[in-house]
């Protein structure tokens, strides 16, 4: 299959928290000034969060583009020329229930699809890491109420796993997909702040902007629940192997 995909698990880019692994989405889209279209749906298109995007990878060379789909209503055509000039695909962080709705609605999901065909770099942090997955251990909810749990949101299913982003900066997720994974037969990537998953066509490694971030292989098999350790590692490995259990 053919994929370039960077899921991050968290970090804040105006501190430059994740500025190795977005040096890495650059490199592997082969090209010295790449175009970039940000998808803020899961912000409801927050201009403070575009002005932000806009500033920190123009800083690297970047040309660009924004996809607004709640604050303008384009069209469907409109939708597709802007995916298909991209070279970089970045979706950003917020309610992701909230944007696989709306991507489903308005047939964005097809044209992601069609973007990894094509060879597209699809990247993006938080709700924009858990849409490439199955599903994901997200805090929709607590947009309306702090207090509601986290929910399972089904992604894309362009990685086949669950994905938990925050896997430390946000305590509770951890006894949340410990028991969100007991009705999932397979297995979850989780990932602290500051790290990265890189998928290229069938294989893998870890991305890591902070050196003490982690990553996390989680599951659950006859009955005991496991928590490994992702290796980061310059090589890329088979992606088959990180995706079932042991």
């Amino acid at each position: 299959m053919l994929r370039k995909i960077i899921a991050i698990g968290g970090g804040d880019i105006r501190k430059n928290e994740t500025l190795k692994i977005d040096q890495e989405i650059i490199r592997i889209s082969a090209k010295t000034q790449p175009k970039i279209l940000f998808i803020p749906s899961a912000s409801l298109d927050s201009t403070t969060y575009i002005t932000a995007i806009q500033d920190y990878f123009a800083k690297l060379g970047c040309v660009i583009d924004t996809l607004c789909l709640i604050s303008q209503s384009p069209s469907f055509e409109e939708i597709k020329t802007k995916i298909s000039e991209a070279d970089i695909i970045y979706v950003g962080g917020g309610n992701t229930l909230r944007m696989m709705n709306l991507w489903r609605k308005l047939n964005v999901d097809q044209l992601l699809q069609q973007a990894m065909t094509n060879g597209k770099v699809l990247c993006g942090i938080s709700a924009g890491s858990i849409c490439w997955f199955d599903a994901g251990n997200s805090d929709s909810r607590k947009f309306k109420n702090p207090e509601a749990d986290y929910i399972k949101v089904t992604g894309l299913g362009f990685i086949n796993a669950l994905h938990c982003p925050h896997y430390d900066s946000e305590s509770a997720r951890k006894q949340s997909l410990k028991k969100m994974l007991k009705k999932y037969a397979g297995v979850a990537i989780a990932l602290e702040d500051c790290v990265a998953l890189q998928i290229v066509n069938n294989s893998y490694r870890i991305l890591k902007n902070k050196p003490d971030a982690k990553a996390y292989k989680i599951y659950w098999q006859n009955q005991v629940f496991h928590e490994e350790p992702i290796n980061a590692l310059e090589d890329f490995l088979p992606l088959a192997d990180l995706l079932k259990k042991p």
